[in-house]
């Protein structure tokens, strides 16, 4: 009998939640087979099997939390396909008959010696036979009592302190570790509670942290996007005849924050302790939103590409989030982030830091807009909001500003990211 054991994932991801079963009890697996998805705060994993045989025991169901290392199912290398509800239904006397011998001496406890020597761990202790009985029935362990007695003796009064420490404290953990939201428990209208994913849970919990750990700023200013819808009308058809892709906005935005990252490379860093990591690469990552939540893929050396190979990317990348393929090195090691919330119809938002990166751009709707020109004349023109979002511990007021003023400048005049690119 082999064990199938939840493998080494990645170096930051410990624990996972079973999303599916891909064979059933009694199936005949091979070595390297999937067996099991496992959902885990980043992205989901198949888990394979060690061993060739036929699966005879699954310790897991679908839903349960487990940690790396984890024994979830069972293995019989030498069992054929379908034989494992025989070999069951064979063990099943054994098993009964055991259980039968380990039960019978409680049923004549007169047969019982408190008093004598037991063979655990314990026996260093100095304790009475009344106090290692009552040990025994609280399940406390005599090396972590403290004795009132000089001479180091435990009683019973003392395990009876300990067991009652131990419950105190055993409430008092339950009380800090309980969310707030779950106080309230009852409600005098229908509700339906589900259990969030643990997806959702990381989503939570990590905007929370960047909250809580970055001095978060936002700043904003707007975008005439003109000149890039005109370029946009005019390059499309031939853009998508030659690379086979759409010539979209991310492209454009992608483009000019990389010249900006260039202009304030404060935004493209990073707090390590008391040092500032300056990143000389530019991995840029773009938000997308699937059924599960948002996530982060990561567009490598942005600066390299061509805008054909920056819209081939975040294509590939937002079919693999929303298919559910998204690899753990699709996720890692991003330098600066995009939200596009325009296309949910948002005007004005505050994006949210992702950590441990200081700075992150927020997209949103084009509105038409009656603008007063240079000359005072007045034209309607195609207006976007922006927003940045930046970690005031690095990056001060006037480099942020400065920074969304770079980008509007090169949105403006897309002819020089053409050029850059």
């Amino acid at each position: 009998m082999k064990e199938i054991k939840i493998p080494e994932l990645a170096e930051s991801i410990t624990e996972g939640t079973i999303s599916e079963w891909l064979v059933k009890k009694g199936d005949k697996v091979e070595k390297g087979d999937p067996i099991v998805e496992l959902e885990t705060d980043k992205v989901n994993v198949e888990v394979n099997a060690d061993h060739a045989g036929v699966l005879v025991e699954i310790l897991h169901q679908e839903g349960d939390d487990v940690e790396v290392g984890d024994v979830i199912a069972k293995v019989d290398e030498a069992a054929e396909a379908g034989a494992s509800v025989e070999q069951s239904n064979a063990e099943t006397p054994v098993a009964q008959h055991s259980e039968v011998e380990v039960e019978q001496p409680s049923q004549h406890p007169v047969q019982e010696e408190p008093s004598s020597e037991p063979t655990d761990e314990q026996n260093h202790v100095i304790a009475s036979p009344a106090a290692r009985k009552r040990a025994r029935e609280l399940n406390i362990d005599l090396n972590s009592i403290q004795p009132r007695d000089p001479l180091g003796r435990v009683r019973p009064e003392d395990v009876e302190a300990a067991a009652s420490k131990k419950q105190d404290q055993k409430q008092s953990d339950t009380k800090k570790s309980a969310p707030k939201a779950t106080e309230k428990t009852e409600f005098t209208k229908p509700v339906e509670r589900v259990k969030m994913t643990r997806r959702r849970q990381t989503i939570a919990n990590r905007l929370v942290e960047a909250q809580h750990e970055a001095a978060m700023l936002t700043t904003f200013n707007e975008v005439d996007l003109t000149e890039v819808m005109k370029l946009r009308s005019e390059r499309k058809d031939k853009f998508l005849e030659k690379h086979d892709v759409k010539l979209g906005f991310m492209s454009f935005f992608t483009k000019a924050v990389v010249g900006a990252l260039k202009d304030f490379p404060l935004l493209n860093a990073e707090i390590q302790g008391n040092e500032l990591v300056l990143k000389k690469f530019y991995d840029i990552g773009i938000a997308v939103s699937t059924d599960d939540g948002l996530v982060v893929p990561v567009v490598r050396d942005a600066d390299r590409l061509d805008f054909a190979g920056i819209e081939k990317e975040i294509s590939n990348l937002g079919k693999k989030a929303r298919d559910n393929k998204l690899g753990l090195s699709d996720l890692q090691g991003g330098t600066f982030t995009i939200t596009n919330g325009g296309i949910f119809g948002s005007m004005l938002s505050t994006p949210i830091l992702n950590a441990p990166q200081v700075g992150i751009l927020g997209m949103h709707n084009i509105q038409k807009r009656a603008m007063v020109m240079p000359d005072d004349s007045i034209q309607v023109c195609p207006m976007m909001y922006i927003a940045l979002s930046y970690d005031h511990r690095i990056v001060d007021g006037k480099d942020a500003v400065q920074f969304l003023v770079r980008i509007k400048e090169l949105l403006e005049d897309p002819y020089d990211l053409l050029l850059e690119g």
